[in-house]
């Protein structure tokens, strides 16, 4: 089998459920910018801290989900969907992970060493691919629970961004205005 078929020679592609579309489509657009920001997560691993690949290794398995899930327009029970507990679950490794952390008393410049610097490049594109998304549900049903997901993993990012900062001795800096 070759890795190229042909089929998008038109500008369509597939949905999960082989309907055809758009390669410009919101939905297409939604779930490529989720690709785009599950690559750029791919090219902060490793980060010489085991928690955090371990965590990203699953926030890329996640965002596999994201995009089967936004590629579903007609979703069957069965098929992969992100759920209430993936929330949950962002939600707690922010929470253990902001303990390590001096409290935040402004705005921090994105930046730092290599993985902080790359954790908060794919902070921006997770934020491009929730506002994407909210796009798309606006003209389509999609399972709102995407939207809260990606919005709790942009604060994930940052936190884990600011977090290899620290533990890299990497100052943070803040605008000045």
């Amino acid at each position: 089998m070759t890795i190229y078929t042909g089929r998008g020679d038109d500008g369509k592609t597939d949905l999960r459920d082989m309907s055809r579309v758009s390669k410009s489509s919101l939905r297409i657009e939604a779930y490529g910018t989720v690709d785009e920001a599950n690559a750029l997560i791919g090219t902060v691993r490793p980060t010489d801290h085991d928690d955090l690949d371990r965590l990203l290794g699953t926030i890329q398995n996640h965002l596999h989900v994201v995009q089967a899930d936004l590629a579903n327009p007609d979703p069957d029970p069965a098929d992969p969907s992100i759920e209430t507990a993936h929330v949950e679950e962002v939600e707690s490794e922010i929470d253990g992970f902001d303990e390590e952390l001096e409290p935040l008393q402004s705005f921090v410049l994105p930046g730092g060493g290599a993985a902080g610097g790359r954790l908060h490049h794919a902070r921006t594109v997770v934020r491009r691919a929730e506002r994407r998304t909210v796009d798309l549900a606006r003209s389509e049903s999609i399972n709102e629970t995407v939207v809260t997901y990606l919005n709790r993993l942009s604060d994930l990012l940052f936190t884990l961004g600011r977090v290899a900062n620290a533990r890299e001795d990497e100052p943070e800096e803040s605008p000045s205005y």
